[in-house]
Formats: C-alpha cells, structure tokens, sequence
C-alpha cells in the first residue's frame, strides 16, 4: 500500500499551529516545531512492512493548502493518516471532505484519524466526517500498521482492537484498545523517512542544535493529573529497556550528529531504571557529547538524582507546576505539596540542572488573589535562579479528561465548539474576567523583561549556544506575549 502521514496544512490566520505529538494545543506567533515520535514510529513501522510511506509534515514545511490537495491527486495514495487534536478537528473534518472530492472511478482514498480528542469521541469524527477509520489509544503507530496489513490481505476482520470504522452503513470497532505492545520490538525511528531536519532547530527547548526527540515510556507513570489528555492515550504506563533507548541515543549522535535530545516521556522514569539510564550514559560517554532534556514530576528525584542526571549531562528538567494554590493541586489530583515545589527547583539548580515549569491560569474555583499567587511564585522562582524558564498557558479541559467531565457536571463550559479550545480564551467559567486571566498568563512572560531577571540570565552565559539560545528564547516571549492577548478585552466569565 502507498500510505501519506501527513500534517495537512491548517488556518495560520491565528499563527503557527502546534499540534504534532502535543498534548496542549496552541497557536503560537513565533513558530516551534515538535518532533512527533509516535506517528514517526508509525511511518518506520510501515515502511518495515513492504507499505509504501510518504512523511508530509506541512505545517512544518508550510505548504499551501492547494498544493497539499495536488499533491494527493499525484501522489494517488491507498490511506491518508494523520493526528488531530479538539481545537482543529473540525478542520480536519473538511480536509477530510475535500480529500472524499478527489475520488473517482478509479480512485477512492481512505483517510485515518488518532490522538486524544478521536479517542475520547471515536464516534463523534465519523458522524461529523467521511473519515474512514479512527485509530483509539495511544499505540496508534501498532494499530496504523494492523490496519495497512489488513486491508491489503482484505482481512478487516483480523484488526487490533481500537479500531472504529465504517461496514454496510454501520460504524463499528474492533474492540476496546490494549496497551500490551512490546516497546523493544519497535525498529529505531527512520530519521530520513521522516525527515527528522524539518524539527531540529526551531524548537524552544533546545540550547545546542541539531536536536531531536526520542520517548522512552509511554506515557506518564503518575497518569492521574485531571486536566491532562494523554491518560485518555495511556492509561497504563510503560518504558522501553534503558539498554534499547542508549542504543538509539548512540545512533543519533555517531550518525546524525544530534548534540541535545529531548525525551518526551510525559513523565521520564524515575527510580532505579532512571540511575541506570544514567550510568549507562555516563560509562558509554554519552554525557560528552549530547545534552539530554526531559519531562519530570515533583517529588519523584532525590538529591542524589539530581547530581547524577547533571553527571549525566542532563540540562532542561520541565516540570509541571500548575498551580501555587495548595487546594487547587490537591483538585488536579497532583499529590504534590507547594513547599516541595521550592524544594525541588532548589534541588535542581544547585545540582547544576536547569528547571523548566509550566503554570495554568483559568481554573473555575481560583479567584483572583489565588491566581495572583501562582504569578507571583513563578516570578519568584525565576528571579532568584531557581528555574531557568516557563511555560504559561490557559487552562482547557480537553474531552476525555476528569477535568472535562467535571466541568459538564458542574455546568462550567462556556461554549461547545472545539475551536474555541486553542488558548485564546477561556473556555470555563471562572470568577475572573477573562481579560484579566489573559493578562496573568502575558504577565508571567513580562518577566523576561525586568532587569533582576536579565542580569541574572547574563550571568549564566558560557558559551555562543547560550547567546543564540537567549536570541531565540526572546523572540519567542515577544511571540507568547501577542498569542495571549484577550480575544474579547473586558469580557466576563
């Protein structure tokens, strides 16, 4: 079969759209570009199979809408696949129509849908689209596979479960999704199939470029946290063996040169596969040659952790704060104390390791002056050295989540239409004005630009990465502080 895994092109009139592999949406005016391990994991999958696979990333590649459409009728795929998220599936919906548009007597492409939002309404897509098939879980890459298989040997029948699709008018599925996959059995990622460039250098995360990602778990071993998307993926944690991913980091740096790798585990392993991660790297001398990024949880590290991963050349640590308010963590289901916040990012820096966190502004139960308390904790942290950089966003309770269920029991959705879910409002009634919550995410970002904030930057610089990674970072404030700015200035919850 000939298989295209495309990011089709989508409306940039609000800005760059970030959607591949990430598990909050949003459009952002200065363009960062996620590698998108699992689809990519997909594409090698395929490939290794016999399946003809094309990698079309165009919003990476920004390719214009109709050129994307001329290319299918070229290239006459089989099946079209590709990942949707809430703010833009009703685009997908479209492209999907067009993509129908194209059929003839000779020619009727299927199209595949996966991710979060598909899985938590499989059926919603295929009474809203002519899609196909809708991919459910987050092993889509072993699904997408079955699927291509099946379909050549005209074997529907013998599908994975997961699978939604449509036979004599009717949908059906092939059974609830199982996460019981092998993950030493995937082929390391095919970097050229996948064009592994198109994300090596406009990432945000990285100081040193070229760089890459890999993931070694799937998903999240804490999984639990209410407003997150990606349990509806992975409600069972799983890793890879630390011997299977050192491998592939050897690869990436002897082949491909990379010099920094972020692993999108959404939570890295911690415990005793974390140590033996890490004197692995260090006995194969990984640690000299590439800087190593992660997600990580507090309270999971010791400070023994925290010496050994800077040993390990880790740099980036991102951590997920969320909140300063102790009553809104314990709703997020966090199982975190704020004082183990401090605690934490204390830990970090004297280790020599650099925090990342991420804040959410917009939960239906803070008021103002408890917003106000994770502003100033963030601002806190980051004039006194103890996180090196943020994220802040606008909380949205994505389908699927707790979050999401309880806010339609509660009656907290302002609106139903999933393209109002992109950050540019809030989308929960909240005791705040929504221009207000605006301003607390934009006033996080206006940190950058006190002077006890610079001087403090300029005294970590070392070397002509961190000037060019600064250059970039500032573009990138500058970007984040016009991607929140209030759609409706004054507007009330």
């Amino acid at each position: 079969m000939k298989v295209i895994i495309a990011y089709p092109p989508l409306d940039n009139r609000k800005g760059c759209p970030t959607l591949g592999q990430n598990r909050q949406f949003q459009y952002f005016k200065e363009p960062t570009y996620i590698y998108p391990t699992v689809p990519a994991y997909a594409a090698t999958l395929l490939k290794q199979a016999g399946h003809q696979v094309i990698w079309w990333d165009c919003l990476a590649e920004n390719t214009p809408y109709e050129k994307f459409l001329q290319g299918i009728r070229q290239q006459k795929p089989d099946l079209i696949a590709f990942e949707t998220k809430t703010p833009v599936v009703k685009q997908h919906w479209k492209i999907i129509r067009d993509i129908k548009d194209l059929a003839n007597k000779d020619y009727n492409p299927r199209t595949v849908l996966f991710g979060d939002h598909v899985t938590a309404l499989p059926v919603e897509s295929l009474d809203n689209s002519p899609v196909d098939f809708v991919l459910t879980g987050g092993d889509y890459d072993f699904l997408l596979l079955s699927l291509c298989n099946a379909i050549s040997k005209s074997a529907i029948e013998k599908l994975e479960p997961g699978i939604y699709y449509r036979q004599d008018g009717q949908i059906k599925n092939s059974g609830v999704f199982r996460l019981d996959h092998d993950l030493d059995t995937l082929p390391f990622i095919d970097r050229d199939l996948t064009r592994w460039q198109l994300y090596a250098y406009r990432n945000g995360n990285y100081k040193s470029t070229p760089g890459t990602y890999i993931i070694s778990g799937r998903d999240c071993w804490w999984g639990r946290c209410t407003f997150c998307s990606w349990p509806t993926l992975y409600p069972k944690f799983r890793t890879r063996s630390v011997e299977n991913v050192l491998g592939e980091i050897g690869i990436l740096i002897d082949k491909y040169g990379v010099r920094e790798i972020m692993d999108d585990t959404g939570t890295f392993p911690a415990g005793e596969w974390l140590r033996d991660f890490c004197r692995g790297t260090i006995k194969k001398g990984f640690n000299k040659k590439v800087y190593l990024d992660c997600n990580m949880r507090f309270g999971a590290l010791s400070n023994d952790d925290f010496v050994l991963m800077k040993q390990a050349n880790f740099r980036l640590l991102l951590f997920g704060l969320e909140s300063a308010n102790q009553k809104t963590l314990d709703r997020l289901d966090k199982k975190l104390k704020v004082e183990k916040i401090v605690e934490d990012c204390r830990a970090a820096t004297r280790a020599g390791l650099f925090p990342h966190i991420t804040l959410m502004f917009g939960y239906p139960w803070e008021g103002y002056e408890d917003a106000l308390e994770t502003l100033k904790l963030g601002k806190w942290l980051l004039n006194k050295g103890y996180v090196y950089t943020m994220q802040a966003t606008v909380v949205v309770p994505y389908p699927g989540t707790r979050l999401f269920n309880e806010c339609e029991t509660q009656g907290w959705l302002k609106t139903s239409d999933w393209e109002d879910y992109d950050m540019k409002q809030p989308v929960m009634r909240t005791p705040i004005p929504d221009a207000k919550i605006m301003e607390l995410v934009r006033g996080m970002y206006r940190i950058a630009f006190q002077p006890e904030f610079i001087i403090r930057k300029l005294f970590t610089v070392r070397d002509i990465d961190d000037l060019k990674y600064f250059s970039r970072a500032a573009k990138k404030v500058c970007g984040h502080i016009l991607d929140f700015r209030a759609r409706r200035e004054g507007g009330t919850a």
